[in-house]
């Protein structure tokens, strides 16, 4: 599916639509849906933002999506029984690309090994003066994230045996926030909540890496990408399609 489409929405695109009923009950819907299908879940967060007010070019975005379910409506996510209890997970974030508000959109998402078992794509709740202090709240979501989950874990008799990898693509968040004390005098700007990334880093929870942007799991979640660059995104999710042959034959 190609999404190019949604990063030009805002609130002014289109003309307003009469009655808001059947975008709003629509978008309801698909919000629902993206509990199990990851892979729309950057494009109803968008159209979500215009419930009070819809356009045309709204409606016609979401129908878009109804069109990309219709070509795949038995692909789904797929956890796999050989799966140990190694956590790692993927954040990222797309900096001031709401053309609304400029703020900056949070991505992350979790496997379970191979298995991918949570993800998020949210807007955040303030203006980020840079692309690091946007990547360093996307860190501090996702640690919260990794903390929940570890605690669940913990819960369920299966502590974790070692710490949460996570991956990164953007290295000055990583390096002069989280792990370098030495740059935090040039972010006192930022709220004291977001250090709990590098609090959780020191405490052993978190082990952070560095990713390229072409291995960035999460780059789905924060921005629009072209058919192909989508295809290859969704495809690297660990999504199958339960209508497939192989897959079938596999299990049986």
């Amino acid at each position: 599916m190609d999404y190019t489409y949604a990063s030009k929405l805002s609130k002014e695109s289109g003309t307003a639509l009469q009655d808001h009923t059947p975008y709003r009950q629509l978008i309801g819907r698909l919000l629902y849906l993206t509990n199990t299908r990851p892979d729309i879940s950057y494009a109803i967060r968008k159209l979500s933002q215009f419930l009070d007010c819809p356009t045309d070019a709204h409606m016609h975005a979401a129908y878009k999506v109804l069109r990309y379910l219709k070509g795949c409506p038995s692909l789904g996510i797929f956890f796999s029984s050989a799966n140990d209890l190694k956590l790692t997970r993927f954040c990222d974030a797309d900096w001031a690309t709401c053309a609304d508000t400029r703020r900056s959109i949070t991505g992350h998402c979790f496997y379970l090994r191979n298995s991918l078992i949570s993800w998020k794509s949210k807007k955040q709740s303030t203006v980020a003066r840079s692309s690091s202090e946007a990547e360093y709240r996307a860190l501090a979501s996702a640690t919260c994230q990794a903390q929940w989950l570890s605690f669940v874990m913990k819960d369920l008799s299966v502590p974790l045996t070692e710490s949460i990898t996570l991956f990164c693509d953007k290295h000055s968040a990583i390096h002069h926030l989280a792990t370098n004390p030495i740059f935090h005098e040039r972010t006192k700007h930022i709220e004291v909540d977001y250090h709990i990334a590098r609090n959780q880093h020191l405490l052993g929870l978190t082990h952070l890496m560095p990713v390229s942007s072409n291995n960035q799991l999460a780059d789905f979640l924060t921005k629009a990408s072209a058919s192909g660059p989508f295809t290859v995104n969704v495809s690297k999710l660990g999504l199958l399609d339960i209508h497939n042959l192989s897959l079938r034959e596999g299990v049986t």
